[in-house]
């Protein structure tokens, strides 16, 4: 089964806690602070893994979450870094944030790597919190939430030359007679369900990647027929061979094939009209073929070479093999997404204007309770030990410091009015 596409869930590991512990050894009077911070969180890495061809494995686990850091120990020992999950994806692999649309990597070559979600750093001990006005603080931090988020995973075939065109106009047998591939071949519409890859291998020694795409029709750029389903398959290759059915063996007009494709390639992706394009008249051992191949290239106004081919009898194939590795030589790679060029010893940094998120937003339940939401409050939420009692007043006057107090009192709380931060109660205290 081939999969091109899927959803999936992945979180950074949460970092350790941090500890409060004192040194009480024997001869250490006033023995001080000892508490370990945690240990860092592992990040979700992608790596590129040359022998895969589909995303089928993430049909089947969607969730992946890495682990956490190891707790911070007595005698001022740190936790343990927790060791980095690394997810195997296949070559060509376009990971995308499912909330935002942007594009977090682009992943191509064999043991590439990612990261996708980033691990929390440990939470501090007591031994970090020492000051001379306090040299036995009795205060740590949890550590900070590893990153979560949903992406989507998309598959985009790297292959040189992609074949487009109807179905039934015989790109699966071309496939098969200049390759050793072997895709299902039959006199049908849709033959061809999923993408096929081959190596084609030239005479003089040249070779290159062939994909044959499963048939487009008009309005497949909209969802319509398997088009829109394998176009993305198309947006890395440098050279499209359009393949017509020169003897209409259906009784389309092979001129209006070839405008409907393009302008199938055109609504769905503007950059694919900047390819170079061969055509390719195929089943030329059947009656009507040449009289038709005439008129075409008598109405063809763009510049693109045109080979009668007989996929069948094979006569043409040598030429038009020839043709399609010269092109390729002579093409550079279309980048997918821009990339920042990195100039030798220059350093560049990339600014990006960022929103800032709301520290907080405040709603109000039916029931009356004050709802406290937003990014950077829930994560100092999470981040307080509340076990311990300095820790908890920290909390309160970092509240207070966000103008979070001030804000309830805004919106009309009242002494002994409840207060809600995820799932967590407490009553409001003038």
């Amino acid at each position: 089964m081939f999969v091109d596409q899927v959803k999936i869930y992945v979180k950074g590991g949460d970092g350790g806690n941090g500890m409060v512990a004192f040194r009480r050894e024997k001869y250490v009077p006033n023995g001080g602070p000892a508490g370990g911070d945690g240990g860092k969180g592992a990040n979700v890495v992608f790596e590129v893994e040359e022998g895969l061809r589909t995303l089928m494995d993430f049909r089947y686990q969607r969730h992946f979450k890495a682990p956490r850091g190891e707790h911070g120990m007595s005698k001022n020992q740190h936790g343990k870094n927790a060791k980095d999950m690394v997810v195997k994806v296949p070559p060509g692999t376009v990971v995308t944030d499912a909330a935002s649309g942007e594009v977090i990597a682009d992943l191509t070559e064999h043991g590439q790597q990612a990261v996708i979600a980033r691990g929390g750093r440990g939470g501090r001990g007591n031994s970090r919190f020492a000051t001379p006005a306090n040299p036995a603080p009795e205060l740590s931090e949890n550590g900070e939430p590893g990153q979560e988020r949903d992406v989507v995973l998309e598959l985009k075939l790297l292959a040189d030359v992609g074949l487009v065109g109807f179905p039934s106009v015989g790109k699966s047998t071309l496939l098969s007679v200049v390759s050793a591939a072997r895709p299902k071949i039959a006199e049908y519409h849709f033959t061809t369900i999923v993408p096929n890859l081959g190596m084609v291998e030239t005479e003089d020694g040249r070779s290159f990647v062939m994909a044959d795409l499963p048939g487009l029709i008009e309005g497949a750029h909209s969802g319509v027929g398997l088009g829109h389903q394998f176009l993305r398959h198309i947006e890395r290759t440098r050279v499209i061979v359009h393949v017509i059915d020169m003897a209409a063996v259906e009784g389309r007009d092979p001129f209006e094939d070839y405008l409907i494709i393009n302008k199938e390639l055109g609504e769905y992706n503007l950059r694919l009209s900047e390819r170079p394009q061969i055509i390719v008249a195929n089943k030329m051992d059947m009656p009507d073929a040449e009289e038709n191949l005439k008129a075409f290239k008598e109405r063809l106004t763009e510049d693109h070479p045109v080979f009668p081919i007989s996929a069948f009898t094979r006569e043409g194939l040598r030429d038009l093999l020839f043709a399609i590795a010269d092109l390729i030589e002579k093409t550079p790679e279309f980048p997918l997404y821009e990339e920042v060029e990195e100039e030798l010893g220059v350093n560049r940094v990339v600014y990006k204007h960022e929103e800032d998120q709301d520290k907080f937003t405040i709603t109000r339940d039916p029931d009356g309770t004050f709802v406290i939401s937003g990014e950077t409050i829930e994560k100092l939420f999470k981040m307080t030990n509340f076990a311990s009692e300095e820790s908890t007043r920290k909390f309160a006057r970092q509240m207070r410091g966000m103008g979070i107090d001030d804000a309830l009192r805004e919106r009309g709380a009242k002494d002994g009015d409840t207060v809600r931060i995820l799932k967590y109660e407490f009553e409001f205290v003038e």
